[in-house]
């Protein structure tokens, strides 16, 4: 007997006059209740359990599902499943009672052998609208796959993407603070700096503080996965006066993070290098992530030489900028 598996979630698919009970198991196996397959596609005559009964030739997993069990069916079911598919799963919502079920994915292939079954003739009039309620799921599910329709109803689908997050945190960001190592090449600032028409030089760069951060969040650390970037300002320590006392590439992993950090920095240098004005450096930017040309908003102001003018509140964050007595190399 195989293992009873416990459901986390549970819900109902709702297509056309149809309702399906479906569950996300402990194992993350998305299955739907067989009765209620049965009540959608199977039938409850005698004829038909006796057919249950039989081990077809080519399945080793018992009995064929009642669902399927139709002399009318038999000929598509082995062409559409793997021995596999017809499985059957025994879990719990409870704890107490034992249901049996199928794989979620299953459902097509059911659909499947339904529409086969009508093309072909072999189905009975009394069968037809069967075959149709097949037709409305496979159109459904041409729109929509079965695992995200089972997500979605479970309400798994939420806690999966909480679950993703952590997993991609997880390789992202360290749990400790790493020792500080450069990560930004001066040429990289350099090169922005020729883009702006700005002096590269010590006093041009404390007077250019609050421009570069806010550059450097949606040219960097943006296009890390979604949720990095605001996990690493939470994580990244502050003084009593609300100064960052560390990096936050600091808390990247050496083997993901901070290979995916170095790679984008790697693509944006490219830009700049091949861009006359930081303009052209919005402009092409945007293109790489898939924009049609023309069709966005760059977002920054410049002026006729493609120079950027600074906004109200970046200018105000300049002046109100106090520089560290550091080293000029950890500027970034």
């Amino acid at each position: 007997m195989s293992k009873i598996l416990k459901a986390n979630y549970r819900g109902e698919l709702e297509i056309g006059d149809m309702t399906i009970p479906c569950a996300v198991l402990e194992d993350g196996t998305r299955v739907l209740n067989e009765t209620n397959i049965i009540k959608n596609f199977g039938s409850s005559g005698g004829k038909n359990y006796k057919l249950r009964s039989q081990n077809m030739e080519n399945n080793d997993n018992g009995p064929l599902p009642l669902f399927l069990s139709s002399k009318a069916l038999e000929p598509f079911i082995y062409g559409v499943f793997e021995d596999k598919d017809l499985a059957p799963i025994n879990y719990t919502t409870d704890g107490k009672n034992r249901l049996q079920g199928y794989n979620a994915t299953i459902l097509p292939k059911v659909c499947e052998v339904w529409l086969k079954a009508r093309e072909h003739r072999t189905l009975q009039a009394s069968q037809l609208p069967k075959a149709m309620k097949a037709e409305i799921l496979m159109r459904s599910l041409a729109k929509i796959g079965i695992t995200a329709l089972v997500d979605e109803a479970t309400g798994y689908q939420y806690d999966r993407e909480k679950d993703e997050l952590q997993k991609i945190l997880k390789v992202y960001i360290s749990e400790e603070l790493l020792p500080w190592q450069k990560k930004f090449p001066d040429v990289f600032y350099k090169e922005l700096f020729r883009l702006n028409g700005w002096e590269f030089s010590v006093n041009g760069i404390k007077n250019r503080p609050g421009v570069i951060g806010a550059w450097t969040n949606s040219l960097i650390y943006d296009e890390l996965p979604s949720g990095v970037k605001d996990e690493l300002k939470r994580k990244t320590p502050t003084s009593e006066a609300g100064n960052k006392t560390a990096r936050m590439h600091q808390f990247l992993t050496e083997d993901i993070g901070n290979n995916h950090l170095k790679s984008q920095i790697e693509q944006v240098l490219t830009l700049f290098r091949l861009s006359d004005t930081m303009k052209e450096v919005w402009y092409n930017f945007q293109k790489l992530k898939d924009r049609k040309k023309g069709k966005f908003d760059l977002p920054f102001e410049f002026d006729e030489n493609g120079h950027t003018i600074e906004l109200e509140s970046i200018s105000k964050q300049k002046k109100e900028y106090k520089p560290k007595q550091t080293k000029q190399s950890k500027l970034f």
